[in-house]
């Protein structure tokens, strides 16, 4: 129970670190049009990393406002999210998840934490609700990503969704002693 309690205040304290200030997130003076397609899906890449707990907590919100009426589906969907909790995003890559004494491959556990999420959906009746809102929820991360400038961001290289481009001298690098531009 206290491995239990202390993974879930280091998951705690590590999504907290990852989580950008409201103020910026929301600031209007940030908003602006993009200049050409190729800048805003720059924009959406970058605000996207940058804002990505952001982007996932209005998307939650925007799920539990869809379920609010469907109690029992609100239940189900905590269930199902707690299995993608502990069983993909809290754990430790390097473990093997052991359900029962049998190890599972991690694309295993994904696969049947999709098929239980699509049960979950097709038993309890709300699949369009969910549809419905994950179709309002994507837009308005992709407007918002979109719109917001990139201008005031501060991004670590490795952070960026062009890390892999940029380099850096303390990761072993396929191209060698090449640094980036």
């Amino acid at each position: 129970m206290s491995t239990l309690i202390s993974s879930l205040k280091e998951t705690a304290q590590s999504l907290t670190a990852i989580r950008r200030p409201w103020r910026d997130f929301l600031d209007i003076t940030a908003v602006d049009l993009p200049s050409s397609f190729s800048d805003a899906t720059t924009r959406i890449a970058q605000n996207l990393t940058h804002f990505r707990l952001n982007y996932t907590i209005i998307l939650l919100l925007i799920f539990f406002i869809a379920l609010i009426y469907h109690p029992l589906s609100v239940l189900t969907f905590l269930v199902i999210l707690l299995a993608w909790f502990f069983l993909y995003f809290a754990r430790d890559r390097e473990e093997p998840v052991v359900i029962f004494g049998f190890t599972i491959d991690d694309r295993l556990v994904i696969a049947a934490l999709f098929v239980l999420t699509v049960a979950g959906l097709v038993l309890t009746g709300v699949w369009l609700n969910v549809l419905v809102a994950a179709l309002i929820g994507v837009s308005f991360v992709v407007l918002h990503a979109a719109l917001r400038s990139t201008d005031d961001l501060v991004m670590d290289d490795l952070e960026s969704p062009y890390g892999h481009v940029l380099g850096d001298e303390e990761l072993d690098s396929p191209r060698g002693d090449y640094s980036g531009i």
